[in-house]
């Protein structure tokens, strides 16, 4: 799916609204850590207005996240996620490959103690 303008625009409002209240930030206290105007920032909020790239860095520094996090549709898996996922998978192959490797010594076993 290709994105438009206004759906990049609404995406990034909305996650910038998200990660504010994920840090519990007020409007007026992003905006100031930032040093915008509260009606600015309730605009890009509200997919109205754009900004620069000096202001996309200092939101993602306020907000302690990487600048591409603000672009990602929201139903987009996290950085986060991705990780645990391979993570977990490495570690059920794993497990699966004990299992087995388990499973033939004792079938070894089983076979030398046959008459």
């Amino acid at each position: 799916m290709i994105m438009t303008e206004q759906d990049i625009r609404h995406t990034f409002g909305m996650n910038i609204r998200r990660y504010r209240k994920i840090r519990a930030l007020t409007q007026s206290e992003l905006a100031e850590k930032i040093d915008i105007s509260d009606n600015f920032l309730c605009n890009i909020e509200n997919g109205n207005r754009w900004i620069s790239p000096q202001t996309l860095a200092s939101f993602a520094a306020a907000l302690d996240i990487e600048p591409y996090e603000l672009f990602k549709p929201e139903n987009a898996p996290a950085a986060d996620a991705c990780l645990l996922v391979n993570k977990y998978a490495d570690e059920s192959v794993k497990a699966v490959v004990q299992a087995l490797n388990t499973l033939r010594i004792n079938f070894l076993d089983f076979q030398d103690a046959a008459p």
